[in-house]
């Protein structure tokens, strides 16, 4: 099936977002990782920190642009599917993070630790 144009946009930003971490000196670990939650973008290991990323793509700032997308709603979601990324990962959790990457209108922004999860979320 063809891939549409959002979908080769949400690719090309995520292979820049991935490209900009390495760069940055963190480690992806995987991408597009799936569960019945939903789908992680990004995994990193920053040192010792497991990374969790959204990658986000806006070509205009219409409702609010790329990091008004980002709502309780999403991420209560990627906090899920960290939950479920730990559990499959096994062992004890490490300390995580969850970092932004937003596209917009041409820029960038890598938003370091942009939400904070409750401690009993990822462990």
């Amino acid at each position: 099936m063809p891939r549409t144009s959002r979908q080769r946009l949400g690719s090309a930003a995520e292979q820049r977002a991935a490209d900009l971490l390495v760069q940055a000196g963190l480690a992806i670990v995987d991408r597009n990782w799936r569960c019945r939650a939903g789908e992680l973008d990004l995994v990193a290991h920053d040192g010792p920190v497991l990374v969790f990323i959204e990658v986000r793509a806006r070509t205009r700032d219409a409702c609010g642009g790329a990091r008004a997308s980002i709502t309780p709603a999403k991420q209560a979601r990627l906090l899920r599917c960290a939950q479920h990324y730990l559990q499959h990962r096994g062992g004890p959790p490490p300390p995580c993070r969850f970092d932004l990457v937003l596209f917009q209108a041409g820029a960038l922004e890598w938003m370091r630790n942009a939400f904070d999860a409750p401690s009993d979320e990822t462990g």
